[in-house]
């Protein structure tokens, strides 16, 4: 008999963790709240690191499907100043493949594959058990028992309150998010300007960033300091106040560089939260946590990389363990043969996590300062030129 193991989430982390463990012939339960795969927009584009999510996509076996969706033209990067005038303009050399793009839907569909997710399961609350195992509670239907439940459910993980009390807290960063269409064909001047990859124009305080993603779709990003409730005289479902008051904001810059909001369609509200930069917890047998729902930190380009690569290894090792284990079947020697396999995966975890937490906290800082060429700075360090 094989362990019963749940993840709840059903994003980069926790699927490539159901998608490893499926690969290895290891039954995996995915609870998931959306309602459906189509339910809602998959988001933006990702860079998958050749030594996170590659290494990732490469236990999962979907290596060379990733290979063919990703766009190793998007590791391009072009950095303005808010007068226009070009700063920095990358271009990733021929066959050059570190950190390829993939839109998060594409990447989705892949790790999805054959796995069967429960659909529209919203996990309330988890609650260790003991012998008789790992307790989930939903918002609708009866609770389920579990050996293991991992939780990948992310920055307001209700996983996480079964083994610690913290809670995300605010950065003093807002970046509010919008979208153009066909950029190429309705707007091709701002498309000439974005380029290949991203782009990145950097004020006091403030920036905004663009980022291609594939069929001429473009994700948008003002992002600036301010209090959490800045917006508290401001109707965030009114499209036109909300781009009338970014564009107050960054008043006085390039006027090239503001039609990327003054022609973005809708645009949603998304403070940055972040969990402690080492956060960690004494272990509790039958349930652990990766990605956001471990070590929420800024979006920087490490979080779906490192949630991927933590759901892989920890799948992997669960299911070496297993076959190489004298431990018979789902008893008392078995699970603590699981549990000490999840100990040492957060063991690694945590010290991995702790690093790039400190990175991405860091470089936030230097990205929105009261000196731009703090930013600059930043990717010349990492992408010298």
């Amino acid at each position: 008999m094989r362990h019963r193991i749940a993840v709840v989430g059903g994003g980069p982390g926790g699927l490539t963790f159901a998608h490893v463990l499926h690969r290895h012939g290891y039954p995996v339960t995915v609870l998931e709240r959306d309602p459906s795969r189509d339910a809602r927009p998959p988001g933006g584009t990702l860079d998958l690191q050749e030594k996170m999510g590659q290494v990732a996509l490469d236990k999962a076996g979907l290596l060379p499907w990733f290979q063919a969706l990703s766009r190793p033209e998007g590791q391009a990067m072009r950095i303005l100043d808010t007068d226009g005038a070009v700063l920095r303009d990358w271009r990733p050399r021929p066959g050059e493949r570190a950190n390829p793009e993939i839109d998060r839907g594409q990447l989705r569909e892949l790790l999805l594959g054959s796995l069967e997710v429960q659909w529209g399961r919203e996990v309330t609350r988890v609650e260790p058990g003991g012998g008789d195992g790992t307790v989930v509670h939903f918002a609708d239907g009866p609770p389920q028992r579990f050996d293991l439940v991992v939780g990948a459910d992310g920055a307001w993980s209700r996983t996480r309150p079964a083994v610690s009390p913290a809670r995300p807290h605010y950065t003093g960063v807002t970046t509010v998010e919008t979208s153009l269409d066909d950029i190429d064909t309705a707007h091709p001047g701002l498309a000439e300007l974005v380029g290949e990859g991203s782009l990145g124009v950097y004020g006091v305080n403030r920036s905004l960033v663009a980022q291609r993603n594939s069929g001429g779709h473009v994700k948008v990003y003002a992002r600036f300091r301010a209090p959490l409730d800045w917006h508290a005289h401001l109707d965030l479902a009114d499209p036109e106040a909300v781009r009338s008051s970014l564009l107050a904001m960054f008043d006085g810059w390039a006027d090239s560089v503001l039609g990327l909001l003054r022609h973005g369609t809708a645009f949603a509200h998304r403070p940055l939260h972040v969990l402690p930069v080492s956060h960690t917890w004494t272990h509790v047998a039958g349930v652990t946590l990766l990605g956001d729902a471990a070590h929420l930190m800024p979006p920087l380009g490490a979080g779906a990389n490192l949630a991927m690569l933590e759901g892989a290894e920890l799948a992997e090792a669960i299911a070496t363990s297993t076959s190489t284990s004298t431990s018979s079947g789902t008893g008392a020697a078995g699970l603590a043969e699981l549990d000490a396999t999840v100990r040492a995966f957060e063991e690694t975890m945590w010290a991995r996590a702790a690093k790039w937490a400190q990175i991405t906290s860091a470089g936030l800082e230097r990205l929105v300062s009261p000196d731009p060429a703090e930013a600059v700075a930043v990717f010349d360090e990492v992408q010298p030129s």
